[in-house]
């Protein structure tokens, strides 16, 4: 870790806390960030009004630790999707657990990763800006040690990307994307588009190619059998590609796929990777691991079909208060859609705080989100008043970070240890 990228995260905590910053404690005004976490304030009792996310410290590092541990044991790479948080403490915790790097999806996302010193960016996407691609170079001619490997997909691309690369001390890497299937997301459809992808890099020198991409939970259809032909196809284009000469420039040949659905079947079909002429990088990209969920991902995550390898845990909780407990089937809490993920699933309510305990919240469910609440169907088992405190957890972490730009990390007794700033 460089010692600029030191000091970019330390400035984070020299940021001064006021209106910008939801949840937080109103007394706190003028604080800093570092001055904040200090004070080892309790999410309960230290001032935080409703509604407000939480980010359970142990819970974040048994994640953490847990897919260091798998990849490890798998002989993956490892470049988690900073799309998820886009939050430069997290990425730092997760590189510190041995990540390869860390994936990105669009420029800005790579600016900000740049900013707090990530060596090491893989660019889930193909890239045709010019103002970005020269930005992007500018950085790599700037700074010998950093690498960014970009998708290409089309001959087109290639053409607009060397356009904007001439001049280029460096050529910038690439990885041919093969898409997952006819009407699936971005890629390459063909065998024979792929080639012609590969040509168009070689034929300029602006640009390097050093491996194949994809996404296997955009197959059609996913399950087990059709993913793994798929990634079976993913591992073949390579074998080709080396056997056809086209690594001849690079370092390592880079295989990547895995997003957080199916890296299981990636592990199982990675390890078959046959012996090619430069060193394979294996390269797993899923980060919905950090925080994990409570609804989608708690439902897909393949440590569901792998039990002994361990399981994820949920790490974020929206804390909310009832406001109106108009009837005995009905309540209301002070979070709706700007507070909380909607896309995939509603929240579900898990626990209920009264007094300084907490129990489960049975009898509890989310029916509807406003903007500003959620609506809340209750049985007779339900014990909820109006000034309860409900814990909420989510659904899809990448639709739940971007709501909140600074998030408590807060122990199990409720003591916040620090804050994770978010770049939205």
């Amino acid at each position: 870790m460089s010692t600029d990228a030191i000091a970019a995260l330390a400035r984070l905590a020299e940021e001064r806390v006021d209106h910008r910053f939801k949840g937080l404690p109103p007394d706190a005004d003028g604080l800093t960030v570092g001055e904040l976490a200090a004070q080892r304030r309790n999410l309960f009792t230290g001032g935080f009004p409703t509604p407000v996310l939480a980010l359970s410290a142990e819970r974040l590092e048994h994640n953490l630790a847990l897919m260091e541990t798998y990849a490890t044991r798998h002989g993956l790479a490892f470049a988690p999707h900073g799309k998820t948080s886009m939050a430069p403490q997290l990425f730092r915790r997760q590189l510190d657990h041995g990540a390869w790097g860390i994936t990105l999806a669009v420029p800005h996302q790579v600016r900000v990763a740049r900013a707090y010193g990530v060596g090491r960016i893989f660019l889930a996407n193909e890239l045709v800006d010019p103002a970005a691609l020269r930005w992007i170079s500018a950085e790599l001619d700037a700074d010998p040690a950093f690498r960014l490997v970009c998708y290409v997909d089309s001959v087109r691309g290639v053409a607009l990307m060397d356009a904007a690369l001439r001049g280029a001390a460096r050529p910038l890497d690439v990885v041919v994307e093969l898409a997952a299937g006819e009407g699936a997301r971005t890629g390459v459809r063909t065998d024979e588009e792929c080639a012609a992808v590969a040509d168009a890099v070689a034929a300029v020198p602006t640009l390097r190619l050093v491996g194949v991409a994809g996404y296997e939970s955009e197959v059609p259809g996913a399950g087990p059998e059709r993913v793994r032909a798929w990634l079976r196809r993913l591992v073949a284009l390579a074998a080709g590609f080396d056997r056809a000469g086209r690594f001849k420039d690079a370092e390592e040949i880079i295989v990547s796929a895995g997003g957080s659905a199916w890296f299981d079947a990636v592990a199982d079909v990675f390890a078959g990777i046959p012996e090619l002429s430069l060193p394979v990088v294996k390269l797993l990209r899923s980060g919905a691991y950090v925080s994990h969920d409570d609804g989608h991902y708690q439902g897909l995550t393949p440590f569901n079909r792998v039990p002994e390898e361990g399981a994820l845990e949920p790490a974020l909780r929206l804390w909310t208060q009832v406001v109106s407990r108009p009837s005995p089937d009905q309540a209301f809490v002070n979070a709706g859609k700007r507070d909380a993920a909607y896309d995939l699933d509603l929240p579900f309510a898990r626990v209920i705080r009264r007094d300084g305990r907490e129990r489960p919240a049975t009898g509890v469910s989310v029916t509807a989100l406003s903007d500003q609440h959620a609506w809340l169907r209750t049985t007779d088992e339900a014990d909820l008043e109006v000034g309860d405190w409900v814990g909420l957890g989510l659904s899809h972490p990448c639709t739940s970070f971007d709501k909140w730009p600074l998030i408590p990390l807060a122990e199990a007794d409720g003591t916040v240890v620090d804050y994770i700033r978010t770049y939205f």
